[in-house]
């Protein structure tokens, strides 16, 4: 058996075996989630709010920027407090100093540490019973926490209105006046906000966890990391350091990839382009601006973290409120980001191929526009739903979702993936007669169309919950879109792309692509999908989630530490002839690559990966310090690399700007780097620090991100953001300037509509022009 075959059987393993585990512990979230009572009443019988209110809660919350403003159970925006670990203290302390005064005439923390002791061990058995009912579907709680209830829903009021004496803590969250605008809603908010932070305390039946594995961390509750956590934080260590050895032997072992002579010129001269390649264009076009646009919404962002009330004294937020800032920030970058490979995508199938389908050009001009319509529509329905002018069901379909990276409303989400499936289709149509050859290359296209039918697939994953449904169930689809989909099949799409470039440059023969494509991919989606779980470890998920979170999420960065030999490849590539010169800066791009993958998605993302590490720095800072690296750092970085190989391409005559391009290159890589290690990287390990000794409420609170030198942290982030907005900048210049100030000097050199032949992808013998 062929070690191809081989690779191809372990291939179909992986991927059957991994998805039927994440599929089973999927249906066991359905069957485990935390229950929405039919009613929430005290033990006197008096009914406070109903399973009904809950779930029009949980609308109102997603209405108002949902997950962009704050977290529920850690996932979300870090200005304002995690609502649950906000109100589980406030709940708290509320309840004990009750205690305290009926008891001793003084406040909790006036009395003895005897005392509070005695009061701690009520106040646990008061909230951590499970009193839910599964026959009549009630929750019952104490009259005590009855009244906590009816304290916090007035607070929240407060604060989501317009309470004058909550001016500076609104300021301090960057939370607008009437953030929500209506009483009715408020309550419904406060009965969400209610039942999911019940989720964090309340222990599971049978056990002495809470449905949020004890989450988040707060002395005073009981909320103690568990044996669970402190196990499998050792297991995924251990298997760590077991398959990094076992990866550097077989590397080893195996010795340098096989190479071949590079070409005398560049093959891509002698070849010919059809007429959808020359419309591609005009995607780069939109994908520089919307470079610019997210850059410019990121500095707004990142302002409302120290003046949350406006932009250097313009009251912006009663405009352009943080959350939809926010929402447009993240959003943006998954939408340039996608364009970037889309588009690489549809030159690169008629490039194989040689020839153009039938109706091709028209179905690249469609799906141009159909994208235009996606984000122009979607951004302008997010606004409306932040600032409450939708109706809770207008909102869910063409408003805010409030779910972070999946924000946009259903509507939306349905025609993003019809445009998929349009590109997706664009894909197959050019490559099926190279596939009914038994060509070389017929396998290296294979693995090109699953990632391709992946990408298309998968985003449907965003459809697979409701307006109303369970937190926890949503969370696990939620996680399918922006792991799966934006971490892991983007990233197999781009193991194939750098592969095809590298192919037709001449510099790798095929079968040696193919199998480098094949064992990457399957050592990547080894750890990759089930190490979608570690993302849930505090989502109202069973213990099982825990346990296979950390063992396989620590898989993930097993082939990140080798990356450095894929830099240095790459590297290697970029000097192995003169004209490969031509193609500097987009091989530099994909050493950037390596970079970041090596440090924002290996380092920084391991050190919040073991479940004892993510239960003290869950929402805090240092989740964004990994998006930021990892998200731009590797696949925006990606995006851009991949741009530049195809306007190459298209321009291969032309002589590039090399001083602009270096100072795209520098300034996009050292501004990513101050902006992390001076500003992101110290604030989160402050707040480690904090949570650690205080609690997830204290790291999140205004006390401490109002703290003068924490604010000198966040001005720092400037130096970095003003690097990165130069690189920005300029790269948008370069593309324009190259497309516009050339716009007649594309190559123009006819393809013949004859059989191909079998090594074309090789560039041994050109196609005729």
């Amino acid at each position: 058996m062929s070690k191809e075959k081989k690779l191809w059987i372990a291939f179909g393993l992986v991927m059957s075996l991994s998805f039927a585990v994440l599929l089973y512990y999927g249906y066991e979230i359905y069957q485990q989630a935390p229950p929405v009572p039919e009613e929430v009443v005290t033990t006197e019988g008096q009914v406070l709010f109903t399973g009904q209110e809950i779930k029009d809660g949980q609308n109102v919350w997603q209405s108002m920027g949902g997950q962009e403003v704050g977290t529920i159970w850690g996932h979300g925006a870090y200005v304002a407090p995690d609502w649950t670990a906000d109100w589980l203290h406030r709940e708290a302390v509320f309840i004990l100093n009750k205690f305290a005064q009926a008891d001793f005439n003084k406040n909790y923390n006036a009395v003895s540490q005897e005392q509070q002791a005695a009061l701690k061990i009520r106040l646990q058995k008061d909230l951590r019973t499970n009193t839910y009912n599964a026959t009549t579907g009630e929750i019952t709680i104490s009259q005590n926490r009855a009244e906590a209830f009816t304290y916090l829903s007035d607070y929240y009021k407060g604060l989501f209105t317009n309470d004058p004496a909550f001016d500076k803590l609104r300021s301090d969250y960057a939370i607008p006046k009437n953030a929500i605008k209506d009483d009715a809603r408020m309550d419904q908010m406060s009965a969400f906000f209610f039942w999911a932070t019940w989720a964090t305390v309340t222990e599971r039946p049978f056990s002495n966890v809470s449905y949020t594995h004890n989450w988040p961390s707060d002395e005073l509750v009981g909320n103690v990391p568990t044996t669970d956590l402190m196990v499998w934080s050792g297991v995924s260590i251990i298997l760590l350091i077991l398959c990094i050895g076992i990866l550097v032997f077989y590397h080893v072992k195996s010795g340098e990839d096989e190479t071949i002579p590079a070409p005398t010129e560049d093959p891509l001269l002698k070849e010919g382009m059809t007429p959808s390649m020359h419309l591609i264009k005009k995607y780069f076009w939109v994908v520089s601006l919307l470079m610019v646009l997210q850059m410019l919404l990121g500095i707004i962002t990142a302002h409302y973290s120290v003046e949350g009330d406006g932009f250097y004294g313009f009251a912006l937020d009663q405009y352009l409120p943080y959350a939809v800032t926010r929402t447009w920030h993240t959003q943006l970058a998954i939408f340039w980001i996608a364009t970037a490979w889309l588009a690489t995508g549809l030159y690169i199938a008629p490039a194989v191929s040689g020839k153009d389908p039938k109706f091709q050009s028209f179905g690249v001009n469609f799906l141009f526009i159909a994208l235009l319509i996606i984000v122009v529509g979607s951004m302008i329905g997010q606004w409306f739903g932040v600032m409450q002018k939708l109706d809770l069901i207008s909102n869910f379909w063409f408003g805010h979702q409030g779910y972070e990276y999946v924000d946009l409303g259903r509507f939306w989400q349905i025609f993003l993936l019809v445009g998929l499936l349009l590109w997706l289709t664009l894909m197959v149509r050019p490559l099926l007669p190279i596939l009914k050859r038994k060509t070389e290359e017929k396998n290296l296209i294979i693995m090109f169309l699953i990632s391709c039918t992946a990408i298309a697939l998968f985003y449907g994953a965003g459809l697979m919950w409701g307006r109303q449904t369970n937190l926890a169930i949503a969370e696990y689809w939620r996680w399918w879109v922006v792991h799966l989909w934006v971490e892991g099949f983007f990233e197999v799409f781009a193991t194939v792309v750098i592969a095809f470039l590298f192919v037709r440059l001449g510099l790798l023969k095929t079968k040696t692509a193919t199998l480098n494509v094949l064992l990457a991919t399957i050592i990547f989606m080894s750890g990759g999908i089930l190490g979608t779980f570690h993302h849930l470890y505090f989502a109202g998920t069973p213990k099982a989630i825990m346990a296979l979170g950390a063992t396989f999420s620590a898989l993930e960065v097993v082939p990140l530490t080798l990356i450095g030999y894929e830099a240095y490849h790459n590297y290697k590539l970029s000097k192995a002839t003169k004209w490969i010169n031509d193609y500097k800066w987009p091989i530099y791009f994909m050493i950037a690559v390596a970079f970041w993958n090596f440090l924002g998605a290996g380092i920084f993302g391991f050190i919040i990966n073991p479940p004892i590490a993510l239960y003290y720095v869950q929402g805090l800072n240092t989740t964004p310090l990994h998006s930021h690296t990892a998200l731009f750092g590797v696949y925006g970085m990606l995006g851009i690399g991949l741009m530049l190989f195809v306007l190459r391409s298209l321009y291969r005559n032309v002589s590039w700007n090399d001083k602009l391009l270096k100072i795209t290159f520098w300034s996009l890589n050292i501004g990513l780097l101050a902006m992390a290690l001076l500003s992101l990287l110290p604030m989160g390990i402050w707040q480690a620090i904090a949570s650690i000794e205080h609690g997830m409420w204290y790291a999140r609170s205004s006390e401490l991100m109002q703290d003068p030198d924490m604010i000198t942290l966040k001005w720092l982030r400037t130096i970095g953001d003003v690097i990165f907005a130069v690189g920005m900048l300029s790269l948008c210049y370069f593309v324009f300037d190259l497309t516009l100030r050339n716009k007649n000097k594309v190559h123009h050199t006819p393809v013949m509509n004859k059989r191909i032949s079998k090594d074309k992808l090789k560039i041994k013998e050109p196609v005729e022009v």
